[in-house]
């Protein structure tokens, strides 16, 4: 496969100009103010998910403007006190699915929070169990990327980064965590989410970002056609006068106005043969990233990175940031 984007040389340089709306942090502290005042205290059941070696509960947190969003909370057995947790944000098209699914963090010896993605899980992957509350979408391209595009205050992603950081307050909620040592992690979509989530919440212990999705979006749509950036451009190729109120919208999002922003410890990763999420836009925010950081690069990789590899280094990562 070709090359798909810059030298590696030029990407660790990479630092392009970032465009930020003037209300950046109020849209976000405000949206973050409303959301926890409609917040009823998260649910957690527990259930017999078939796991004898894990406790389970089936959770109900409040997520963006009180609305009700699914996840899973799976905790080790026979633990004598709060465990770290790492929350889990998932990629574009997928659900929460079956509490089995996804165990790597639990089996590690963590609490392992596992966040739906709004509206999404009919698609790909794994079944979904939370709706997309909208007041007013509006005209949209086919998918999620372009629901209330043209409004700051309608995009989803406001809704679905919202959810992300109040997942955080909810696990914090149950005793078996320990919730000064709450580390987020997300591939993708879930990376983009994850990026955002460690700007936006407070005193989390790490981050981990894999090939995150959203951030220079006018240079990603340039490089790629995946996913997010292919339903924007379709988007604009009808609405053809509506660029600027898109890109303005995007602003708000964008992964690089995060990454000014978030001074948790983070390891993220980047796959220079990715035609999903283009090396140059994860260079971006990771080169703007304002805590301590580190990278793994995986040059012949397209959109799965590293897979089990770069688990394997988060699970190190992971291990020596919070022993």
């Amino acid at each position: 496969m070709p090359r798909m984007d810059l030298p590696q040389h030029e990407l660790e340089t990479y630092l392009p100009d970032r465009t930020e709306p003037a209300d950046f942090e109020e849209f976000w502290a405000m949206t973050l103010r409303r959301s926890r005042a409609a917040a009823e205290p998260p649910r957690f059941s527990e259930i017999d998910a078939g796991l004898p070696v894990f406790d389970t509960w089936d959770v109900s947190f409040s997520g963006f403007d009180g609305q009700p969003v699914a996840a899973w909370l799976v905790v080790p057995t026979g633990r004598t006190g709060p465990l770290p947790c790492v929350v889990q944000y998932l990629g574009y098209g997928g659900g929460r699915g079956f509490a089995f699914e996804r165990l790597t963090w639990a089996a590690a010896g963590y609490a392992q929070l596992v966040m739906d993605n709004r509206g999404q899980g009919a698609s790909l992957g794994s079944a979904g169990a939370t709706a997309d509350v909208s007041s007013s979408a509006g005209p949209h391209a086919v998918g999620y990327s372009t629901r209330g595009i043209l409004e700051p205050e309608e995009f989803y992603f406001r809704r679905l980064y919202t959810d992300g950081v109040l997942a955080v307050d909810a696990v914090r909620a149950h005793p078996a965590v320990d919730g000064d040592r709450v580390v987020v992690a997300g591939g993708s979509l879930g990376g983009g989410t994850a990026l955002a989530v460690a700007a936006l919440a407070e005193n989390l212990a790490g981050a981990l970002v894999d090939v995150p999705a959203l951030c220079h979006p006018r240079r990603a749509m340039e490089v790629v056609e995946g996913n997010t950036y292919r339903e924007i451009w379709t988007f604009l190729r009808t609405n053809r006068d509506k660029a600027d109120q898109v890109f303005r919208t995007l602003s708000y999002v964008d992964g690089m106005n995060f990454a000014v922003r978030a001074t948790t410890p983070a390891l993220f990763s980047v796959a220079l043969m990715d035609d999903i999420v283009p090396s140059s836009s994860v260079y971006a925010a990771y080169n703007h990233y304002a805590g301590a950081k580190d990278i793994r690069v995986w040059p012949f990789n397209r959109h799965e990175a590293g897979g089990p590899y770069q688990t394997a280094e988060q699970i190190a990562y992971v291990r020596d940031l919070l022993s």
